[in-house]
């Protein structure tokens, strides 16, 4: 079976007023998503592999080295954000062009379920056809890699939590490495089979979505991830069953390893592992771990969840989200004290 592994080694570019990299990672079979602000990097990366940017350092296809390859020569398959189809063609000859077999038009165009479309102008077609167009374009090539930059950024949010799925399952079908480009965090979790987290030109983590999500390597993949609650403290007790972090005059303790007394380190907590209990209400028997009281300060109703702002009484505040048939029991005022709780095993340590 053919290696398809996609590896850039060492690779960097800069600009005036940017610099991205040393990038070091390796793309196998599957979609990874590249998520990241806007400004990250994302799209550069995708430009040095399709050989539209010179760089410094290597990029490999199966061990065979696209350096200095025009981006003709380096089979790989483009899906911009806008797509580029071609307006005086229809959709059979958009996506015949440049196609190895002009035979495998209507068998791409099936796989896609655009057959019927094949005769239309492009002019006329939604937003969601002209995305597949695009993709059954990139695909009649042949790519040895597939790379996709904001493929679905032009769509209304509706079609685009649609297409979502639709992409999900078609790009599983591949067997060659799929290179997904977006900020949109939502859509990383849907789409991709591992996710890299990329911030200041920088890959700061490779893994599983849920990997990525619930167990950050750093504070700004945390922040971007959606943990919110981020914090520094020092290691003052460590073990293998756990260990402690001092915090503002207080300890949180966490389901822990490997870190030293005396080391600084961040932690976090996502908003939906807080619970909160109002003043003078009974706790349970399993809400007894890292308790630290507060006072409301804020809500914000997200639709299906509120999202509770706690400013704690050491100082910093927390960010809550309850789920609304939850809020509606709580019935909560801002200005009104409480007491939060999170599991050791919520906490989520990192060197800081």
């Amino acid at each position: 079976m053919k290696d398809y592994t996609l590896e850039m080694e060492s690779v960097e570019r800069r600009y005036p007023d940017f610099s991205l990299g040393p990038v070091d990672v390796a793309f196998g079979a599957g979609v990874t998503v590249i998520l990241g602000p806007s400004g990250s990097g994302k799209s550069t990366l995708l430009k040095i592999i399709a050989g539209f940017e010179s760089f410094e350092g290597s990029v490999r296809m199966g061990g065979r080295p696209l350096d200095g390859l025009p981006p003709e020569k380096r089979g790989v398959g483009l899906v911009f954000q806008r797509y580029a189809l071609f307006p005086h063609l229809d959709v059979r000859e958009n996506i015949a062009y440049g196609a190895g077999d002009p035979d495998r038009v209507l068998e791409t165009a099936e796989l896609l379920e655009i057959e019927n479309l094949l005769s239309r102008e492009v002019g006329g077609l939604s937003g969601g056809e002209q995305q597949r167009v695009a993709l059954a374009r990139a695909l009649c090539c042949d790519p040895e890699a597939l790379l996709l930059d904001e493929p679905l950024s032009s769509l209304d949010a509706q079609i685009r939590r649609r297409l979502r799925h639709d992409l999900k399952e078609l790009l599983g079908d591949l067997d060659v490495p799929v290179i997904y480009v977006t900020h949109d965090q939502e859509e990383a979790m849907v789409v991709g089979d591992r996710i890299a987290v990329m911030g200041g030109g920088r890959i700061h983590q490779v893994g599983k979505p849920g990997e990525v999500m619930r167990r950050p390597r750093d504070r700004f993949v945390a922040s971007f991830m959606g943990a919110e609650n981020v914090f520094s403290g020092e290691v003052v007790e460590s073990g293998e069953d756990g260990l402690e972090v001092s915090w503002r005059g207080g300890v949180v303790e966490a389901e822990t390893s490997g870190f030293a007394v005396g080391e600084d380190v961040e932690f976090c907590v996502r908003p939906e592992d807080i619970m909160i209990i109002r003043e003078g209400k009974p706790l349970r028997d399993n809400i007894r771990e890292n308790m630290l009281r507060g006072t409301v300060v804020d809500r914000v109703d997200r639709g299906g969840v509120h999202s509770i702002g706690v400013s704690l009484e050491c100082g910093p505040r927390v960010r809550i989200d309850v789920p609304d048939h939850a809020y509606r029991r709580l019935s909560m005022d801002t200005r009104e004290g409480v007491t939060v709780s999170f599991k050791r095993d919520k906490v989520h340590v990192m060197r800081g």
